[in-house]
């Protein structure tokens, strides 16, 4: 069994792992957000720094892929071509540019802008559909580059989008598949040396899907009243949380 393990990935970590993956990709269904969030700081506190993120848009892609083959008939189609778009140039303007924005400050930015969309719904639909999702491609993939799980910035905007809780938790699935795709691209993350960790990355994809499944199973089973206090609860707290770290970093407390 040695040949599953991966440098400073353990038997027990690699179970453990995989385990995380199964049941952030549930929070990811039934919640409309943090799932990916969630997962990446689990792995940010017991994998090697600089294969954290390949591994967790990897893993991430896998997912959101799986989550939109179970639920393909409730994304908002109309919003899949205009990211594309944005999300193409963000890659290509993330590759190349250097932020030098203190990553306190871009927390906090990220933090009270999604606190505000959340708080303030009105705000998600701001302008025409398209042109809305462009920008919201173009702003998921080049922060993304930088920070990596972008998903709460775009859940609101897919909320106040949506009719339904099927389509927030499947468009969330379709869009940030794009997202990962388009991050893949832009780093060169196939060719980046992450090939010891395929073994543990098929187990978090599987362990993910599982995870999808039975969220989707979950969410029939929930009112959309249900799902939209809790939709705004986490992202709520990821908004703050944010905010925290952001204050923590500059050293306001």
């Amino acid at each position: 069994m040695d040949w599953l393990v991966a440098p400073d990935v353990g038997p027990l970590l690699f179970v453990g792992l995989s385990a995380a993956s199964f049941v952030t990709a549930f929070i990811a269904v039934f919640t409309g957000a943090a799932g990916g969030v969630i997962l990446l700081a689990i792995m940010a506190t017991v994998m090697p720094p600089a294969v954290v993120i390949p591994v967790h848009t990897v893993v991430m892609l896998g997912t959101g892929i799986s989550r939109t083959a179970i639920m393909w008939r409730f994304v908002l189609r109309g919003t899949v071509l205009p990211f594309i778009v944005g999300a193409t140039i963000g890659a290509a303007a993330g590759a190349k540019v250097f932020v030098a924005l203190p990553m306190s400050w871009l927390q906090a930015i990220l933090g009270a802008f999604i606190l505000l969309v959340t708080w303030m719904p009105h705000l998600g639909r701001i302008g025409a559909e398209r042109g809305r999702f462009a920008v919201l491609g173009f702003g998921t993939v080049f922060l993304g580059v930088f920070v990596s799980a972008t998903g709460s910035l775009l859940a609101p905007f897919v909320a106040s989008a949506s009719p339904d809780r099927h389509n927030v938790a499947a468009t969330m699935g379709a869009l940030m598949t794009i997202a990962h795709v388009a991050k893949l691209a832009a780093f060169g993350f196939i060719g980046f040396a992450i090939g010891s960790f395929v073994p543990l990355m098929a187990a978090m994809i599987v362990t993910g899907t599982l995870g999808n499944w039975l969220g989707e199973v979950a969410l029939h089973r929930t009112t959309e009243q249900r799902f939209r206090l809790v939709f705004q609860l986490v992202l709520t707290l990821l908004g703050l949380r944010l905010l925290w770290s952001a204050a923590s970093e500059l050293g306001w407390f």
